[in-house]
């Protein structure tokens, strides 16, 4: 077996394993942070395939601001302070394994340079002028365009219903009504009064 086979199954064994924790923990920050382990392991199996973009995009959108914004709201929810400490030194333990999982997944990646010597040999790859993001765009705008448009349809389909759930009338609840604030009328909502004056206020 060669080292890049030890590696695919190195990090395969961390995503299944942190997959399976985000569903089967009851805490949600704990089920955040295997996530965005989760997320991490799957980029560095798209690395070692030479899909670095993919990777990197990953990275960037899913672990550094989704998962972010996650965590914030978790954190953010519950105002007290004492609380608030308290769950940090709770999830220091978990965060810095975390963190030392994918220290040493970097560590993995970044020896993927001795892949071309004879001990540890390793499939043959694309040439330095090949684009990973051009031959992605051209797959996915050719050959899978129309699974592209229904996963885009799905995607559609899912936030309607994510909107249709949330707004509900409730009847404690005041609503603006723009149609009929666009009909208003001056003399609908001011009135001219005259009041007498009073003695003092001609002195």
């Amino acid at each position: 077996m060669s080292f890049l086979q030890v590696i695919f199954y190195v990090f395969s064994t961390i995503l299944v394993a942190s997959s399976l924790m985000v569903i089967t923990v009851r805490n949600p920050v704990r089920a955040a942070l295997f996530l965005v382990l989760a997320f991490f392991s799957a980029a560095c199996i798209w690395l070692t395939l030479e899909a670095e973009f993919l990777a990197i995009t990953l990275v960037l959108v899913y672990v550094g601001a989704v998962m972010v914004l996650f965590l914030f709201v978790i954190m953010m929810l519950d105002i007290d302070i004492a609380k608030m400490r308290a769950g940090f030194t709770n999830y220091l333990p978990l965060g810095l394994l975390i963190a030392i999982l994918m220290a040493g997944e970097l560590v993995l990646v970044m020896l993927s340079k001795d892949f071309g010597s004879t001990s540890l040999p390793r499939p043959a790859g694309q040439g330095a002028d090949y684009s990973n993001t051009k031959a992605l765009g051209e797959l996915v705008y050719t050959e899978y365009v129309f699974v592209f448009e229904l996963a885009a349809v799905i995607l559609l389909v899912a936030i309607i219903a994510a909107i249709s759930l949330t707004l509900r009338r409730r009847p404690t609840t005041r609503y603006q009504a723009p149609e009929r604030q666009v009909k208003v009328r001056k003399a609908d909502r001011v009135r001219m009064v005259t009041l007498p004056s009073r003695p003092e206020d001609d002195q």
